[in-house]
């Protein structure tokens, strides 16, 4: 199976400290890819290379065969690869369905005339992003806070929001930067019947996640990173029994923070 998202030898470092060292994954088509590791590991740092965020120091990252690597985080998104932050990043003064329409104008072709005069065709891609926002507000349990302000939700519903913001660029591959930080154990397991749904539409899924009991349900791949380097790729289980994985993450909590 050929993978949507390959990243081979990502290399990022801050000064003289090496972040990330040599990372590869690949994500296939309707698959959820786990990363795991201690605090300090660099799994966010990796997400913001994948994303844009950070150039490269050496690797390369292809998004559908295609080199996304060296792109403006605006082109890797429009290229087909969303993400969630591990810190909230709505717009709080702006509603929930608001929020989700900013994430499809990136997949609305936009002319100044068009926009200017009202024409037709601009009313038919606003209707047709009004309904596409809607729909996602429901995929996520939001259909009925459409019109809520974004800053007036509970922070579960928050982060449900950010899922369906980064939905609404249509991605062929979702980054979930710990979705499930901050949540009581029922918003976790919820959280996490989401995820499974987002890949059952065929996205594939990368999760950065530090519930190892939920990691495990839910995973179909795990790729552990720790001190910047990958020590171990493998099913749940195989992860689950590996000894370096104990050692370096696993056997110091079952429920490791931050």
């Amino acid at each position: 199976m050929t993978p949507v998202l390959k990243a081979t030898g990502v290399s990022k470092a801050f000064g003289g400290l090496k972040a990330v060292s040599a990372v590869s994954i690949e994500s296939h088509a309707g698959q959820i890819l786990s990363i795991i590791g201690p605090n300090g590991a660099g799994k966010t740092t990796f997400f913001n290379c994948l994303s844009g965020i950070y150039p490269l120091d050496s690797g390369t990252v292809e998004l559908g065969g295609g080199r996304i690597d060296g792109l403006a985080p605006h082109l890797v998104s429009r290229a087909g690869l969303s993400r969630s932050f591990q810190n909230i990043r709505l717009f709080p003064e702006m509603t929930a369905l608001q929020n989700v329409q900013v994430g499809r104008f990136a997949r609305s072709p936009r002319q100044i005339l068009g926009t200017i005069l009202r024409t037709r065709a601009w009313r038919d891609r606003e209707r047709a992003s009004l309904e596409r926002s809607e729909e996602l507000l429901a995929f996520v349990g939001l259909g009925d806070r459409a019109d809520s302000w974004a800053r007036a939700l509970p922070y579960g519903l928050q982060r449900r929001l950010e899922v369906a913001r980064a939905l609404a660029t249509d991605p062929k591959v979702l980054l979930l930067d710990e979705p499930g930080a901050g949540m009581n154990p029922q918003e976790i397991v919820d959280m996490m019947a989401l995820v499974k749904s987002i890949a059952r539409l065929g996205v594939a899924v990368v999760v950065i996640e530090h519930h190892m009991k939920l990691v495990m349900e839910i995973s179909d791949r795990i790729v552990v990173l720790d001190h910047g380097e990958p020590i171990a790729e493998g099913s749940p289980d195989e992860i689950r029994r590996d000894p370096r994985v104990v050692e370096a993450y696993l056997g110091r909590s079952e429920e490791p923070h931050g």
